[in-house]
């Protein structure tokens, strides 16, 4: 009995925070629409209001502040780590100026343990379930498999269809398409404090994007080319990317190979051996390196890079890596300068 009652006590608080919520949201107050919807999803779990939830933080982007953040950009960036390259720090120490002097000063930051072993099993776990409903989704596409699975809609008749082909093909779920997970990712996210220092960096409280928020498991087949994200983001953007592993990576499975440096520039792509119009060529990668060595860092599970889309990077893969990765990667923005071909997602 007491199950039963507990039971039907969570209906009514789930009900109610659905119900104030839609008035909440329809007096244009999507933001404390969500706050009513996290409280209530953290007491019981349910897949209306998850999916509820993917859908206000989409429409609640117009509700965040219009200013125009920052005066300039980049930021003043100090050196808190001369003659470092590879810029290592552990979780405690991040901070807005750790984040501005490793990504403007040395290209990218490190954060060792920035999600404790607990979490990193949960997302490792939200990872599985979303990708095996993803698989299940495209077998049949009348299978039930929310809320793992559960393929976002703008709800203005526009598909994203070829987009989502392309990710999923690549090891990849948009973390949107997973209302359940994208729940375990926020609430990690805010129990880790990430919303300070990223804030604090880009000056207002960012926004995620539909089409760069990504749960991966990557085989240790996938491609691997050289790229800056902003070849294809677009100028004038103010963004950083959090990529988290949840998993060992780096020898025997799929990590980073990178470029350990600020660089200033976009790079010409689709030149030079560069098999993608997008992609960096060889030669081109070595001259920008300038000296700088070529690294394939080790990453251990809740370890995190965070980087902008002038980092120099690629998909690290050899024939000697036997396992696949986990990982998510998340890029932030800064509203103000949000890029005009990406759908937002409020943090």
């Amino acid at each position: 009995m007491f199950t039963s009652l507990r039971r039907n006590r969570t209906d009514r608080v789930t009900s109610k925070a659905l119900s104030e919520a839609e008035t909440l949201a329809h007096d244009g107050r999507r933001l404390e629409a969500i706050d009513v919807l996290n409280a209530a999803n953290r007491v019981s779990r349910n897949a209306d209001v998850e999916e509820q939830l993917v859908r206000l933080r989409y429409e609640a982007f117009d509700e965040l502040s219009a200013a125009k953040g920052l005066e300039s950009w980049p930021p003043e960036a100090p050196d808190l780590f001369p003659d470092t390259g590879f810029v290592e720090i552990p979780a405690r120490d991040l901070t807005a100026d750790a984040l501005r002097s490793g990504i403007l000063r040395h290209g990218c930051l490190a954060v060792r343990g920035l999600v404790p072993p607990a979490r990193v099993a949960l997302l490792t776990g939200a990872v599985d379930s979303a990708m095996n409903a993803c698989a299940e989704w495209e077998k049949e596409r009348t299978a039930e498999t929310g809320p793992w699975f559960a393929p976002f809609d703008m709800g203005n008749g526009a598909t994203l269809r070829q987009e989502r082909r392309w990710v999923t093909g690549g090891g990849g779920v948009w973390t949107v398409d997973s209302p359940r997970a994208m729940f375990d990712v926020l609430e990690t996210f805010t129990d880790i404090g990430l919303a300070a220092p990223l804030t604090g960096y880009l000056g207002e409280r960012p926004a995620l994007s539909v089409k760069k928020w990504t749960l991966r498991r990557v085989p240790v087949t996938s491609g691997t080319n050289w790229h800056q994200d902003g070849a294809f983001l677009g100028q004038g953007i103010r963004t950083v990317n959090c990529w988290l592993a949840l998993s060992h990576c780096g020898d025997d499975a799929p990590g980073l190979d990178i470029v350990p440096k600020r660089l200033d520039s976009i790079l010409p792509t689709g030149t030079e051996g560069a098999i993608f119009d997008w992609s960096v060529g060889e030669a081109v990668v070595h001259r920008a390196a300038g000296g700088a060595p070529v690294l394939r860092p080790i990453f251990e599970p809740g370890d995190a890079l965070f980087f902008d889309e002038r980092f120099l990077h690629r998909t690290a893969v050899s024939e000697a890596m036997t396992r696949e990765r986990y990982a998510i990667e998340s890029w932030f923005f800064a509203p103000s300068h949000y890029p005009g071909d990406q759908l937002p997602v409020v943090f």
